[in-house]
């Protein structure tokens, strides 16, 4: 059962289905652009939409908002540093940020990032680094009905080979991601994680976590790898952190706060070109672009996110909804992870070609008939056309994220979702696809514009 009873509750929206048909041509069918108001459940992502405890909100009741100094930093920084241990702490306003900072102190042109899977703005801020990102999953990721535990892993094979080949001097950083979101939210082992810091010590190239999902990481670790089955998620947690270089960290997640993030590292130089550059873009270093009472919220969401009872109850109601999914007859990246699941729409929409965006008619799909907003991981976030629209570059695969907020939707909410799916899944040759009529250059999956592709005959 959940750790913790419900002290506030707050309405959500019921529409009708003709309500959420008008809204999707008046968004020009992006899902982002859709109002709030106008979603009844909303998977769109779990960064920033999580509820707070009655710990954090006392916290920060208690927030000290002093410009340079206040004591609401020095609780958050003695917080992140027990944990982590690493010797400089920044804090940023998001995990983007931190992402923009440190890159654009780490980077030069022409540098090379690798990384179990890169996401979206960490590629994004490594690109307009002039720099290029290279994924390395490992062979495991590539099967998606694998129960293998452990898919978020590095391609350690090819990691040493581009540590030792003709690139290797262009190789300025390596990121692991923990979890591996764009990898279908699997997590990476101890023993993966040790042996990519051993390499990288040899070749003498830093290794960064992207730290979003830290604790869900090491719960996974603690279910899953043997020498950790009697550890707890906090000590499995310092351990990973202390194997790594440093680390950015989106605490819109694993800080299950509305806005903050930071970053860690050891290298003093480092850490002095990455202030400097805080200083000039974010805010002072010791509140990084936030206010004195998010550092309090966040330094006691981090307290909190490692206890063994709320990762137990947020890997059952995962798990829940994983059920119910597969019950409708739609098929998952398995095993589920903690912080989402990842449906496979190519399968379950097979008549639909990657440059009609097979991902992102399922979620369109779900908003009509359910009033659920998700996220398209597919040929729309990772794909290329031409000017005409004929495609040159296709995703692996196509998927639908439904990201679970923390703390906030109740078993009789997933079992809505599993229901309208399983409506879905009974039509789904009705399901119809589309095409961009405008988009960005860069992330074009949160901006495009798209209509509707008439069905076939």
């Amino acid at each position: 059962m959940e750790p913790y009873r419900i002290k506030v509750v707050e309405p959500i929206p019921v529409t009708t289905r003709e309500q959420r048909e008008e809204a999707l041509k008046r968004v020009n069918y992006n899902l982002f652009d859709l109002r709030a108001e106008e979603v009844t459940i909303d998977l769109l992502t779990d960064s920033g939409t999580g509820a707070l405890s009655a710990a954090q909100l006392a916290a920060g009741m208690a927030g000290d908002e002093s410009y340079s100094g206040s004591r609401s930093f020095y609780r958050f920084h003695e917080t992140v540093t027990e944990l982590t241990g690493y010797a400089h702490v920044l804090p940023t306003h998001q995990g983007r940020a931190a992402e923009r900072v440190l890159f654009s102190s780490l980077l030069k042109p022409g540098s090379i990032v690798l990384a179990n899977t890169h996401f979206d703005t960490t590629r994004a801020n490594v690109e307009l680094n002039n720099c290029e990102a290279r994924d390395l999953p490992c062979p495991e990721a590539k099967n998606l009905d694998s129960v293998e535990p452990f898919k978020g892993n590095i391609d350690l094979n090819e990691l040493h080979r581009q540590l030792t080949g003709p690139d290797a001097d262009r190789i300025s950083v390596v990121v692991m991601t923990i979890t591996n979101n764009g990898g279908g939210g699997q997590p990476v082992s101890m023993g993966n994680l040790k042996q990519t810091a051993a390499l990288c010590r040899q070749y003498g190239v830093p290794l960064f976590l992207d730290a979003a999902r830290f604790a869900e990481n090491a719960w996974l670790v603690t279910r899953h790898e043997e020498g950790y089955r009697d550890r707890t998620p906090r000590q499995v947690a310092e351990e990973a952190f202390r194997l790594a270089d440093g680390c950015m960290m989106s605490a819109k997640k694993d800080g299950i706060v509305h806005i903050g993030g930071f970053i860690g590292m050891n290298d003093p130089e480092l850490a002095q070109r990455c202030e400097l550059l805080l200083i000039a873009t974010e805010g002072f270093a010791t509140y990084g672009g936030l206010a004195g009472r998010d550092l309090d919220m966040m330094a006691q969401g981090l307290s909190e996110v490692t206890e063994p009872a709320y990762l137990a109850e947020r890997a059952d109601i995962a798990a829940h909804l994983a059920h119910r999914v597969r019950s409708a007859g739609v098929d998952i990246v398995e095993p589920p992870g903690l912080h989402a699941l990842y449906l496979n729409a190519g399968r379950l929409l097979p008549h639909l070609p990657p440059h009609h965006y097979p991902g992102h008619a399922l979620a369109c799909r779900m908003y009509l008939e359910g009033g659920i907003r998700s996220a398209e991981l597919g040929s729309l976030y990772l794909g290329e056309e031409d000017e005409d629209g004929n495609p040159i570059k296709s995703a692996p695969y196509e998927l639908v994220r439904l990201a679970l907020p923390r703390r906030v939707y109740t078993r009789s909410h997933y079992d809505h979702i599993g229901e309208t799916l399983a409506k879905i899944a009974k039509q789904a040759d009705t399901v119809h696809g589309f095409r961009i009529t405008d988009q960005s250059p860069i992330l074009r999956h949160f901006r495009a514009t798209l209509e509707p592709v008439p069905a076939a005959g």
